[in-house]
C-alpha cells in the first residue's frame, strides 16, 4: 500500500500544497548525500568485501535472481517463443539449480511468453508506459501496462519521468507512478530511474524517495537504452534509500541494477552492496533482481566450470 494520504474533500488542492508535500516527503529522509562520498564507500565495499562472496552458492543465487532479457528492436514472436523455450529446457537440462526469476520483454510480447512458458516460480516481466524514455501520454502508459497485464505480466516495469523529475514537477512524477501501481494491483511495479540521467547521488536518492512513496514495489537502475547504465554508486544511494524507509515503515522494497551487468564479477558487486546496506533478507529474488540477458550464459558457465552457451 503507498502511503499517500488523500483528504476526501475531492478537490484538487493547488500546487503550493502538492509542492511542499512532496518536498516534506523528501525532507524527511538525509539527503546530503555528496558524490564523492558516495564514491569512497563504494570503492571501500568493493575492496573489502566482493571477493568473499564470490562463491558458488552466491553464484547460483544472482542466476536464481535474473530478469531474463530481451528488448530488441528485431524481436519477434518467433524469437521470443525459442527464449522462453530456453528457459523451459533449463529445468531439464539443470534440474538442481534453480530457474532465472523472470524472462522480461515488450508489453506485445506478453501472451507469447505466457502461452510457452511451463515452468514454476518464473515471472513474466514487461517493460511499459513508453519505454525507454517514458515520453507518452499517461493515457497510453495506463492502456499499454493494462494491456501487458491482461496479456500475462506479473511484473511491470515503467520508467520514471526524468524529464519532469528534473524541472522539478514531483507532483506529476508521483501521480503517474500512483495511477500506474492502481493499474498494476498485487501486481509488481519496478520503477527505472535511469540514473545515468539523474547523474548525482542526490538526485537519484530523491527519485528513489517519491518513487516509494508512490507505491513502487522496486526501484531499479537504467533502462540499458543510456549510457551511462547502472554503476555502484547509484546502486549504493538506491539500496541506503530502500533501508532508511524499511527503518521508517517496516516495508521492503525490491532492488534491481540492470544495464551493463557485463561480467559476474559486476553481478557481485551489486550482491555485495545488497548484501552490505540491506542484509541478508534481501538475498532472494523477491527482493533482488538483475536485468541482464549477458549474464546468465556468464553465470551458468561459472557454476558449472566451463563455458556454457545455454541462453
Amino acid at each position: 500500500m503507498s502511503e499517500h494520504v488523500n483528504c476526501g474533500c475531492g478537490e484538487h488542492h493547488h500546487h503550493a500544497d502538492e509542492e511542499s508535500k512532496y518536498d516534506f516527503v523528501i525532507s524527511e529522509y538525509s539527503n546530503a548525500m555528496s558524490d564523492d562520498e558516495v564514491a569512497a564507500n563504494v570503492k571501500k565495499l568493493i575492496e573489502e568485501k566482493v571477493e568473499k562472496n564470490n562463491t558458488l552458492d552466491v553464484k547460483k543465487l544472482l542466476f536464481n535472481c535474473i530478469d531474463l532479457t530481451t528488448l530488441k528492436c528485431t524481436d519477434s514472436e518467433e524469437s521470443v517463443m525459442a527464449f522462453t523455450e530456453k528457459v523451459n529446457e533449463f529445468d531439464d537440462k539443470y534440474p538442481d539449480l534453480k530457474n532465472v526469476a523472470a524472462i522480461c520483454v515488450y508489453p506485445n510480447f506478453a501472451k507469447i511468453v505466457n502461452d510457452t512458458l511451463q515452468v514454476e516460480n518464473v515471472g513474466i516481466a514487461c517493460v511499459s508506459g513508453g519505454f525507454p524514455s517514458s515520453q507518452t501520454f499517461q493515457e497510453i502508459k495506463i492502456a499499454e501496462t493494462a494491456m501487458a497485464i491482461h496479456d500475462g505480466a506479473t511484473e511491470i516495469d515503467i520508467v520514471l519521468s526524468v524529464g519532469k523529475f528534473l524541472s522539478g514537477d514531483y507532483e506529476g512524477v508521483c501521480d503517474e507512478i500512483q495511477e500506474l501501481k492502481s493499474v498494476c494491483g498485487e501486481k509488481h511495479l519496478k520503477v527505472i530511474l535511469e540514473t545515468g540521467a539523474l547523474a548525482t547521488a542526490e538526485n537519484i536518492k530523491k527519485a528513489s524517495i517519491l518513487s516509494i512513496y508512490s507505491g513502487a514495489d522496486f526501484i531499479k537502475t537504467s533502462t540499458g537504452k543510456e549510457s551511462p547504465a547502472a554503476t555502484p554508486e547509484a546502486a549504493y544511494v538506491m539500496c541506503q534509500t530502500i533501508k532508511e524507509y524499511y527503518q521508517k515503515t517496516g516495508r521492503k522494497i525490491g532492488f534491481k541494477p540492470a544495464g551493463g551487468i557485463n561480467t559476474v564479477h559486476d553481478a557481485l558487486v551489486y550482491y555485495t552492496i545488497v548484501k552490505e546496506l540491506l542484509g541478508e533478507e534481501w538475498l532472494n529474488n523477491e527482493l533482488f533482481r538483475l536485468g541482464t540477458s549477458r549474464l546468465a550464459n556468464l553465470c551458468l558457465s561459472e557454476i558449472v566450470g566451463e563455458e556454457v552457451k545455454f541462453f
